[in-house]
């Protein structure tokens, strides 16, 4: 059998060859990939040459390219176009992906040689980031247990394929009854209050559920819906955030609460064979923030002002009601909306007409890439994705040099998991001369045929954020792969993606994509300078129900291995409460049985991230107006001290190097009205 990952791919920048990977070529390049790599170490360190730089760092870096090969590619196709026989083998494939790791990371004679070089590693006349790979080993190795004793590693083996097998149950899952959960409409009048694309999404939904005649909502990841901001109808409001609370927490085979509770106390026990207090501390001990009291601390210094803001916010929408019914959750968005307009005259769905979803991409996103880093987009019809709706943009320099590829997935299916994200198929270095390939996925309802792609606010905002993933990962220029596009610590790799959604709503960039979809009419400046005086308007909400999540996140990872937890429900609500964001209309953003970011999604004990990274986005947005915005200079200066190191020195000296200083807090008070 010819399989297409055991060698690399002879298409444009290595893309992957879609066509040819069929599902039985997985299981055998995952095979391959571990017995290859595992020769690679085995080789290093078993190596009776004294350790060097080039015997040492350079094989480990250049080892396991089938295996990055193949799970690039299975593990977004398991994101993003999952099936019953992907969902198999990545329960089947997630023990064993922890044992590989371990067979590394825990090999003691591998570690010796590491740490003789980590020891040595100024006397040896390498350049910076020589130095910085082996400081990155040294760390990541000694964090994960390689020093423990022969017993303790047996045992911390046992832990890590738990973990691994319980967070892929935990997504599979999540994504099994949201689809369930999926709120059934009989009647389009219960639609009232969505524009006629949204209704032409619900209707397509359905009908690709053998539904004809009836609409269907399909459930986003985070508690609330964008939709709950329009529909008039009550009581389908209640029932869209009954189902959204209720996802695998009510009983069955998808049920997450006995996982959430296993994962947290194998993670308690792990964080204590390591020596560390809890599993927080082992997270950000080797991030920017470095302790969960850092953590604690800046979250607890925005947790009293957020909520106190969020409850002046709710007088406001309770004061609007009236005295007709008591303000719940439900109905935080739609009231929200009527408040701003009678505030602010601003109603965000009146913008919608003007954010048509191709536009948005080309005249938006790509026009603003172009004018500040000075890169052109050439969409590759000739290249095929891993889904029929995938698109392919080759991305090239101002003068005409090679930057990447950019796949592009816009439309949920029930076979993509919720949210937005951005994964590397292929991530540039110099040593084994890879080029770069990035995904950037969404979920946005796909309308019927021929009709329009209409995004709301916070969806073309999304598609600004995510872009700035992708940028990250397609500027990253580094010579080793461990450094290579977004491998970064986790509380930074927000901070290039919040940067660029400062481009939405910049006057030259929305000027040449917000026209209305239907008469090529510009949008209103009134719309923008309205929105603009009402920007701190909601933030209590917004920042109280992040912050909500933020902590639950850092209580569940600070409990130690003598806790023991019986009641999640009970947990989350006495964790929210004990911040003062108990308001039972402003619900946290996830709770615990869904909140993918901290158990199936890389984010435990790190949730805080994007607010962390914030600190350094509001404070490079005020760079960037001090100093002419949307310029070439600007982008080139942000592109070569921040994005183009990728990972390849520390990232806050790295951010020091771009602003010339350290970033100051003030910014993100101001713009989330904390002050």
């Amino acid at each position: 059998m010819t399989n297409p990952f055991f060698s690399p791919s002879e298409l444009p920048f290595g893309l992957p060859p879609f066509v040819d990977i069929k599902d039985e070529h997985y299981r055998p390049a995952f095979d391959r990939g571990f017995e290859e790599h595992l020769a690679e170490i085995t080789a290093v360190a078993d190596e009776t040459d004294p350790a060097t730089f080039e015997n040492t760092m350079i094989p480990l870096e250049r080892g396991g390219q089938v295996l990055e090969r193949v799970a690039n590619v299975f593990f977004n196709r398991s994101s993003a176009d999952s099936t019953d026989f992907t969902n198999e083998l990545e329960e089947q494939m997630a023990p064993l992906l922890a044992a590989h790791s371990d067979a590394i990371r825990l090999n003691p004679k591998l570690y010796e040689r590491i740490t003789s070089l980590y020891s040595r590693r100024s006397a040896l006349g390498l350049d910076p980031e020589s130095v910085y790979l082996i400081e990155r080993y040294y760390d990541e190795f000694t964090v994960a247990g390689a020093g423990l004793s022969d017993e303790d590693k047996t045992t911390l083996r046992d832990y890590n394929q738990q973990l691994a097998t319980l967070g892929t149950r935990f997504e599979k899952n999540l994504l099994a009854d949201t689809n369930d959960l999926a709120v059934v409409v009989d009647d389009v009048a219960y639609l009232d209050g969505l524009g006629t694309g949204e209704i032409s999404a619900a209707a397509e939904a359905a009908k690709e559920r053998g539904l004809d005649g009836k609409y269907l909502i399909t459930l986003v990841l985070p508690t609330g819906h964008p939709y709950l901001d329009a529909l008039t109808n009550r009581e389908l409001r209640e029932k869209i955030m009954t189902a959204s609370r209720s996802r695998s927490s009510r009983g069955g085979d998808n049920d997450n609460r006995d996982i959430v509770l296993e994962i947290t106390g194998i993670r308690a026990k792990r964080a204590a064979l390591l020596g560390f207090p809890n599993h927080a501390a082992v997270v950000t001990s080797d991030e920017t923030a470095k302790t969960p009291e850092a953590v604690d601390e800046m979250l607890r210094k925005l947790a009293s002002p957020a909520a106190r803001n969020a409850k002046a916010e709710q007088k406001d929408l309770q004061a609007t009601i009236g005295n007709d019914f008591e303000l719940q959750s439900w109905d935080w968005g739609l009231y929200t909306e009527k408040v701003r307009k009678a505030k602010y005259d601003v109603d965000t769905s009146e913008m919608r007409p003007y954010f048509e979803a191709e536009r948005v991409l080309k005249d938006g996103v790509f026009f603003a890439a172009t004018q500040v880093y000075g890169i052109t987009f050439a969409e590759r019809n000739d290249l095929v994705g891993y889904h029929p709706e995938v698109r392919i943009f080759e991305v090239s320099n101002q003068d005409g040099s090679p930057v990447g590829l950019f796949l592009y997935d816009l439309y949920t299916r029930d076979s993509k998991r919720g949210g937005a994200w951005m994964n590397p198929l292929i991530s540039q270095n110099t040593l084994l001369g890879n080029p770069t390939v990035v995904v950037n996925n969404h979920n946005v309802p796909k309308p019927a045929a021929g009709e329009p792609t209409l995004l709301t606010y916070d969806e073309v905002n999304t598609l600004f954020h995510e872009f700035g993933h992708a940028l990250h990962g397609l500027f990253a220029q580094v010579t080793y792969p461990k450094f290579a596009g977004t491998n970064v610590f986790r509380d930074f790799v927000e901070f290039p993606s919040q940067v660029n959604e400062m481009w939405m709503l910049w006057p030259r960039v929305l000027a040449n994509y917000a026209v209305h979809h239907e008469t090529g009419e510009p949008m209103p400046q009134e719309f923008v300078d309205k929105l603009q005086a009402s920007s701190a308007f909601n933030e209590g909400f917004k920042t109280s129900e992040y912050l909500a999540a933020a902590l639950l996140d850092q209580a569940w990872h600070r409990i130690d291995d003598t806790t023991v937890v019986t009641d999640v429900a009970k947990f989350e609500a006495d964790a929210i409460a004990s911040f003062g964001l108990d308001n039972p209309a402003v619900p946290s953003r996830y709770s615990s049985a869904y909140f993918a970011h901290t158990f199936s999604g890389g984010y435990d004990a790190g949730y805080y991230s994007y607010i962390w990274s914030e600190v350094l986005d509001a404070d490079t947005v005020e760079w960037f107006k001090e100093n002419g915005g949307l310029t070439r200079a600007n982008g080139d200066r942000f592109r070569q001290r921040l994005l183009g190191v990728g990972g390849s020195k520390d990232p806050l000296e790295a951010y020091r190097d771009f602003r010339g200083r350290a970033a100051d807090i003030q910014p993100l008070l101001n713009r989330r009205g904390l002050n």
